[in-house]
Formats: structure tokens, C-alpha cells, sequence
């Protein structure tokens, strides 16, 4: 709606997983070298987590699209799969076709033969699974036997598991320590720090062809502080408050970002937004508000004593 108003072609806060939005800052190119890494040198096992919104899905994604033909990829972006049903989709994703039939074994025993051809190719090959932390323990356990298609020497399938925290404590299980020795590379992405929260934004703005030179669309240092500390640093937050604050603002013929408007945006997405109060400063007040309520109650318990001793007295 607002994008011709600011010169921009496209919405820069779209919540789509685009690739090229993906801002580098210094601990999503990490993660990426480390991914780079283990699949270049055929680790088997890795797994990346992080909180809702902080990246993910667009690094998987864009990692994705920068694999060249020597390695084949396949993306599972749903969890909720059985074991028979994993195995299918990863045989679909590698473009394996399996007449009649389709057992556990067989699924196996095409997949096992589709990745000899394509090492004997000197080819690579990668499963990326997204929202890891809600497969079954049985599947997981699937996918643990994956790593067993293997030469002597090298893995035959590089598999990364990308999941929310809650990944690493479902790994951590001792049912699956199986699995989790297995796990060569590790890596888990934060919430972006403050310098990074305007190189973000000025990232996804100059990606969506804003119009630099006319000085169409500009935040102010302050709006910058302000939409860090509310959103917390994370991505997804920060697009929500940035796009709506764009949408207020061209409501009003505005075309400056400042702190009033990005207050205002906060207000508009609504109440229940997770941006208000940053988590520990929220135990804090929370501590500070039970604090003063059994000091009142103290108070009140303090002069009612008084008022019955005095009436004793009398």
C-alpha cells in the first residue's frame, strides 16, 4: 500500500522467508560459515537453533539457493511426518522415483543407491529439516539411521536439523543420545544487538529499491533505539513494527520514522504484543510490584495493630 508512496518496488518487511532480505550480521554469516563448513567437509549431523523469528528459515533458505549443482538438496519444512512418510518425501525432494509400492526398506534402499551415484559423481548431498523440535522421537531415530548410508570413509548425506531451543533440550533427552553424540556442528542464532538492528533495517529498505538519493523513507537514531528495545533485536518483530510504523506514516504524509510514530505502530499492532517489555525488565518490575505490595500490606497490618492496641489502652 505505502510502497510507490516511499519509492520502494516492494514491501521491505514482508514476514516471507525471501532470501535476498537476508541481512549478514556477524553471527548469521558465522552461522553460515559453519554450515559451509560441516556440509563441505561431510560432517553428517548439524543443527542450528534459535527463538521464534530470529532468522532461520530465511538463512535455511538462503543457503539453499547459493548451493551450486554439486550438491543435491532437499528441504522438509514439515515436521508432522511418520517414518514412512519422512522417508518418501526425502526420496521425492532428491527427485527419486519409486514405482508400485513404497516400504521402509525399499525407501532405503533407493535412497542409499541415488546417493553411491551421485558420490561416484563427486557430488555432495544435504537434507535440511526445518522445525526439528516437533519431530517424533521415532523419526528422529529415522533420521539418525540416515547417517548410517555411508563409505568407509566419508558420509554419504549431510543432515541439518533447524529448530527453535527447544530442539536442543528434546537432543538432549537420554533416549536420543544416540543421536546427539552424532552432532559434529552446533550453532544457535540470538536476538540482533542494536548497531545491528539499523543495519537490518536500512538492509531490507535498500533491498526493496528505497529511492536513496530522494531521501524518501529515513528513520531517525532515536525510532532505531526504540524499535531495538521493543522488539528485543528480533527480525520478525522488527518487521511488524517497522512496517506498520511505514503504514502510519503514510496515512499522515509523513516520510520520517521517529519515536512517536514507531510508540504508535507498537500501540496499533496491539496490546498483546510481545514488544512492550523486554523479558528481564518484566521479572524485574514484576519482583518490584510484589515488593511494594507486601510493604503496603505490612504498612496497613503495622497501623491496624496500632489503632487496636491505642483503642486497648483507652
Amino acid at each position: 500500500m505505502y510502497e510507490a508512496y516511499f519509492g520502494l518496488k516492494e514491501n521491505p518487511f514482508t514476514l516471507a522467508p525471501d532470501p535476498r532480505y537476508l541481512y549478514l550480521s556477524p553471527q548469521h554469516r558465522e552461522a553460515l560459515n559453519c554450515l559451509i563448513y560441516g556440509i563441505g567437509e561431510r560432517k553428517g549431523f548439524m543443527v542450528v537453533t534459535g527463538g521464534i523469528g530470529t532468522g532461520k528459515t530465511t538463512l535455511c533458505r538462503s543457503f539453499l539457493a547459493g548451493l551450486d549443482g554439486a550438491t543435491a538438496s532437499a528441504l522438509i519444512f514439515n515436521p508432522a511426518l511418520s517414518e514412512i512418510e519422512l522417508l518418501k518425501t526425502i526420496t521425492q525432494e532428491f527427485g527419486i522415483r519409486l514405482s508400485g509400492r513404497g516400504t521402509k526398506k525399499r525407501y532405503l534402499d533407493a535412497l542409499n543407491g541415488f546417493l553411491l551415484e551421485n558420490f561416484a559423481a563427486g557430488k555432495n548431498a544435504v537434507l535440511m529439516i526445518d522445525e526439528a523440535q516437533n519431530l517424533s522421537h521415532g523419526v528422529l531415530e529415522q533420521i539418525r539411521m540416515l547417517s548410517n548410508l555411508e563409505t568407509d570413509r566419508e558420509k554419504l548425506i549431510q543432515i541439518v536439523l533447524w529448530g527453535q531451543p527447544e530442539l536442543r533440550r528434546l537432543l538432549a533427552l537420554p533416549s536420543l543420545r544416540q543421536l546427539n553424540e552424532r552432532i559434529t556442528v552446533r550453532y544457535e542464532l540470538k536476538p540482533l544487538v542494536r548497531d545491528d538492528v539499523r543495519r537490518y533495517v536500512e538492509h531490507r529498505l535498500a533491498t526493496a529499491g528505497v529511492e536513496a538519493k530522494a531521501k524518501s523513507c529515513s528513520f531517525t537514531v532515536g525510532s532505531y533505539d526504540l524499535i531495538h528495545r521493543l522488539s528485543g533485536g528480533v527480525p520478525r518483530r522488527i518487521n511488524a513494527i517497522c512496517d506498520r510504523a511505514l503504514l502510519i506514516a503514510y496515512g499522515s504524509d509523513l516520510r520520517t520514522i521517529d519515536g512517536r510514530l514507531v510508540r504508535t505502530a507498537v500501540r496499533d499492532i496491539g496490546p498483546d504484543y510481545p514488544t512492550a517489555i523486554p523479558a528481564r525488565r518484566r521479572t524485574l518490575w514484576i519482583g518490584f510490584a510484589a515488593l511494594a505490595t507486601a510493604v503496603l500490606l505490612l504498612a496497613v497490618l503495622a497501623l491496624g495493630n496500632a489503632n487496636l492496641l491505642d483503642g486497648i489502652g483507652r
